[in-house]
């Protein structure tokens, strides 16, 4: 089966001056995703998550993909998590958080997450779970609102932990997301980035685990090659299949785009493919102005022979640079950071880090992972065409994927996103 994960951290410390990273009065968030299908209804709010968290998904890849190689991630993981430390800011702080993850206010965000989760949690023929918690130092108490919001609308227990024991409290907030994520995530967090200043842990996780609605014949799969570029190969082990797929050609990207439903057709695994072999470059430029919700608009279901490469893929982001090139600096400044509606008492707060880590494997019989996104998309009906050709689908190179969830209302959201690019993807 595929694999993924994802695990978010964030540290939010005082703004007394100190030249250490965790001053005194730090809050960690972390989040954890799984592949995770939402099923949602037709609110403001919820699709103020989902319209929010797909701009958030483009902005976080375009800095993202800045870098070589492979590139793997779970915007909704981070836009989960901070989506919750948006209920305790304030001021300057508070209208940060607005503008970059997409809400007019928290009390949207909440009302919005509030639907993604009760549905998250009961979308059937797949594993599915996406849990919050709180850990908050035992010399501390959040205040009621706060409190109140994170455990009614993000479902978010609350668990008083010593921080200045780090090696125990990391122990325990590990032990919890490993759970959570059935394994796939472990050591999230070191010891070393707690101590006695630490004031919160806000943890995200997510996990999805599904079988493909036509699985790939394992005695198919055979070694094959995967261009890096038009010259350089490595040989990967390429799954076979041939079935109807929704699929096409798309001339403004240059390449082919292909759908590969799970056994919930709702959840599905998007793969973009370049003409060129050396194209994937070009494609990341045109796809910075595309609406991802509309990728797969248009698209018939002709027989398709499908040859995709077995593979794994994990990453840890630190998150703090990529969030401020999005427009989230202020969370990370000791004198300008306001998160005075989250504990109680007057002791001013700042993020000191935030990580993500995310793992996938994609296999022939489905996918297990954490991590997630959202993006709105619609979809055109199948044209009718009398005689279609089949299509060939070889994945041999470059290619940008996207897992996403789509409900009866065409809402659709992109759960993780990556680039295949790099030896290391592979399995051998």
């Amino acid at each position: 089966m595929k694999e993924r994960t994802s695990c978010q951290i964030a540290h939010i410390a005082d703004g007394q001056p100190s030249h250490r990273l965790l001053a005194s009065g730090t809050i960690c968030i972390l989040s954890f995703l799984a592949l995770l299908p939402v099923i949602m209804g037709g609110r403001e709010e919820l699709q103020a998550v989902i319209e929010g968290n797909g701009h958030f998904t483009k902005k976080l890849y375009n800095v993202l993909a800045q870098k070589e190689g492979n590139v793997f991630f779970s915007p909704i993981s981070a836009h989960a998590v901070l989506a919750m430390a948006y209920q305790g800011s304030k001021g300057t702080t508070h209208e940060a958080f607005g503008k970059v993850l997409g809400f007019s206010g928290h009390l949207q965000a909440a009302e919005g997450y509030s639907d993604v989760l009760s549905h998250l949690n009961n979308v059937p023929n797949v594993q599915l779970l996406m849990a919050n918690k709180i850990f908050v130092a035992e010399d501390a108490s959040l205040k009621p609102t706060f409190q109140e919001i994170t455990a009614k609308k993000f479902l978010s227990e609350v668990q008083p932990v010593n921080f200045g024991n780090n090696n125990a409290t990391a122990k325990l907030i590990n032990g919890w997301v490993e759970d959570k994520t059935q394994n796939k995530i472990k050591d999230l967090i070191s010891p070393d980035s707690l101590n006695s200043a630490t004031r919160l842990v806000l943890v995200n996780a997510i996990y999805f685990k599904g079988t493909w609605a036509s699985k790939f014949d394992k005695s198919l799969t055979v070694t094959d090659k995967f261009y890096l570029n038009d010259v350089d190969s490595i040989d990967v082990q390429m799954m076979n299949n041939k079935g109807k797929y929704f699929f096409k050609e798309d001339e403004a990207l240059d390449a082919k785009v292909l759908e590969l439903p799970y056994s919930n057709p709702e959840v599905s695994l998007i793969v973009i493919l370049p003409n060129k072999r050396n194209g994937i470059a070009q494609l990341e430029e045109k796809l910075a102005n595309t609406d991802l919700s509309k990728i797969t608009e248009n698209m018939y279901k002709p027989e398709v022979v499908v040859k995709l490469p077995k593979f794994k893929m994990e990453a840890t982001i630190q998150m703090n640079e990529v969030l401020e090139k999005v427009g989230l600096g202020v969370i990370f400044s000791q004198g300008e950071a306001n998160f005075s509606d989250m504990l109680t008492g007057s002791e001013p707060l700042y993020v000191s880090e935030v990580i993500q880590k995310a793992f996938i494997e994609v296999n022939e019989e489905g996918t297990e992972a954490a991590a997630a996104t959202v993006v709105m998309r619609l979809r055109t009906k199948s044209r009718r065409i009398t005689k279609v050709p089949v299509q060939n689908f070889t994945v041999d190179h470059p290619c940008i994927f996207f897992l996403k969830c789509v409900e009866k209302n065409d809402f659709s959201n992109i759960l993780f996103l990556g680039r295949m690019a790099s030896v290391d993807v592979f399995n051998r």
